[in-house]
């Protein structure tokens, strides 16, 4: 969805790079039965940093909690991480459990990592401890650090959703299914604000994002939250308020997602909000931040954003992604085919005036990262034209590709004659999920017809959004973040609640 222009003030951004990696041996258990084992690695190292990931495997009585303990010895700061919260003590690394990961099994294992900065050298650190007990030696378990988390109360209360609940999802032909084979359809909401309130200097979400809030959106039978995201404030450039920013800005989404998580529903991040100055046709502001919606992603952040969220996530694979929100390089360019081109190749677009990165770079960047995670790309006109996307799609070596399409009552393709034209052949071939479902009528007679023609087909759709604001002026589905819908929202949460499961 496009969002009305907001005039924020902005200053000069710095630069991010992207430097060939490197790869150290992992440290293996040793030993006949380790009472715990840790494999550490360096996946990638640049000149001043790295990334880093471990492998924790508990060989003892089960736990719902962990604490991951080593020493660094060459320098080494981290600076963000994933899968854990992670935190440092002059030269000692703690990694704490999040939310929904604490439950260790006896013979499971837990993956994190990190992104850390080093000087000098980048030693392997020599010894890991788990809540207190040294890994990777052959000797009886040693006691328990009495700071250490425990286990006093057995397994995880069998009432929260957890991890379990939440399905790692995959593309089996034009379905995505789970690791059962079992066909899953994505239905859920928009959770907009991770994509302009940070640059906005107001904050990071619009509304809260606690306990309370994301239950009332599984309150509506929703399975799927989309999480709409801002590039400049992810990598933390210099103009954007560092409180808002960087590795603020990286775990409150952690923290969001982590909570999606919890009340049994999958994230999907999408990029929203991007670099690069645009004053040609439907222009949403020309500014050269990402202060507003543009045509196509860039070569400038946009591969280097998707290469730092695919590190983080790349061990969890409930989480989908969502390329680039709306493309509209057809305002653009001259011809349909110079449009498609520019959307799946990037580069020197006509009518565009900063290099674009295409839908194929930012495909390669995720999997170069090893993430295997599916992955969503949406059409021409605001990701309502997808007449010409099975011709230009993008090769994805993880075949975890799915098309992407929005709709609202004002969109060119918004009858049945055009879906079954131009949707029906895509959905015949892969998944097909509608991220954005909406009209501005504060009523909901069109979705209603959405929702049918794609429950008739058992295809996926998400509303927007689940944000308090006048319906008219901005779909919304809710006028108080308990849950409470809009006269809008209303068909979209009656019709999640009559579906099965």
């Amino acid at each position: 969805m496009r969002h009305p222009p907001r005039s924020v003030l902005l200053a000069v951004a710095g630069a991010v790079a992207l430097v060939g990696a490197v790869t150290v041996p992992a440290v293996t258990a040793q030993g006949a039965m380790p009472a715990c084992t840790v494999e550490y690695s360096v996946t990638s190292q640049w000149d001043t940093g790295f990334q880093g990931a471990v492998k924790i495997t508990n060989n003892t009585a089960a736990v719902s909690s962990w604490r991951l303990g080593f020493d660094f010895a060459g320098g080494q700061k981290i600076d963000q991480g994933w899968n854990a919260k992670w935190s440092q003590s002059g030269t000692t690394v703690t990694a704490t459990n999040e939310g929904w990961n604490g439950t260790l099994g006896t013979g499971a294992s837990v993956s994190a990592g990190f992104i850390a900065s080093w000087s000098g050298s980048n030693a392997v650190p020599a010894a890991f401890r788990l809540n207190g007990t040294t890994c990777n030696v052959d000797t009886e378990p040693t006691p328990t650090d009495p700071t250490e988390p425990t286990d006093p109360t057995g397994p995880t209360d069998p009432t929260d959703p957890g991890d379990d609940a939440v399905p790692v999802l995959h593309v089996a032909g034009n379905n995505l299914v789970d690791a059962d084979g079992t066909t899953r359809r994505l239905l859920g909401v928009n959770r907009s604000g991770g994509e302009f309130m940070c640059v906005q200097g107001r904050g990071i979400f619009d509304g809260p994002v606690d306990d309370a809030s994301v239950q009332a959106i599984a309150d509506w039978n929703a399975n799927t939250v989309r999480i709409p995201l801002n590039e400049e404030c992810w990598l933390g450039l210099s103009h954007i308020d560092a409180r808002y920013a960087g590795a603020n800005y990286i775990n409150a989404v952690k923290d969001l997602v982590s909570r999606v998580k919890a009340h049994g529903m999958t994230p999907m991040l999408e990029l929203h909000w991007s670099w690069g100055q645009y004053t040609g046709n439907s222009a949403g502001c020309s500014d050269v931040h990402a202060s507003c919606q543009k045509p196509m992603p860039n070569m400038q952040y946009t591969p280097a954003f998707w290469a730092s969220v695919a590190s983080t996530f790349k061990d969890d694979p409930t989480v989908v992604f969502d390329l680039f929100n709306e493309p509209y390089p057809d305002r653009a360019t001259a011809t349909t085919t110079q449009a498609w081109q520019c959307w799946r190749d990037g580069g020197t677009c006509p009518g565009i005036e900063y290099e674009v990165a295409g839908m194929q770079d930012l495909v390669d960047s995720i999997r170069d990262t090893g993430a295997r995670n599916p992955i969503l790309a949406g059409g021409l006109a605001y990701a309502n034209d997808l007449s010409q996307w099975l011709t230009y799609r993008p090769t994805d070596p993880a075949g975890n590709l799915v098309a992407a399409w929005h709709v609202y009552n004002f969109n060119s393709c918004s009858n049945e004659s055009c879906w079954n034209s131009t949707l029906a052949p895509v959905a015949a071939q892969v998944p097909l999920v509608a991220g954005e479902i909406g009209e501005n009528t504060c009523s909901h007679g069109f979705v209603d017809q959405v929702m049918k023609w794609f429950d008739d087909r058992d295809l996926s759709y998400l509303g927007w959004t689940w944000n308090t604001w006048d319906c008219s002026s901005g779909p919304s589905l809710i006028s108080d973040y308990d849950g409470t819908p809009t006269a809008y929202g209303i068909g979209l949460r009656d019709h999640l609640r009559s579906l099965d499961g």
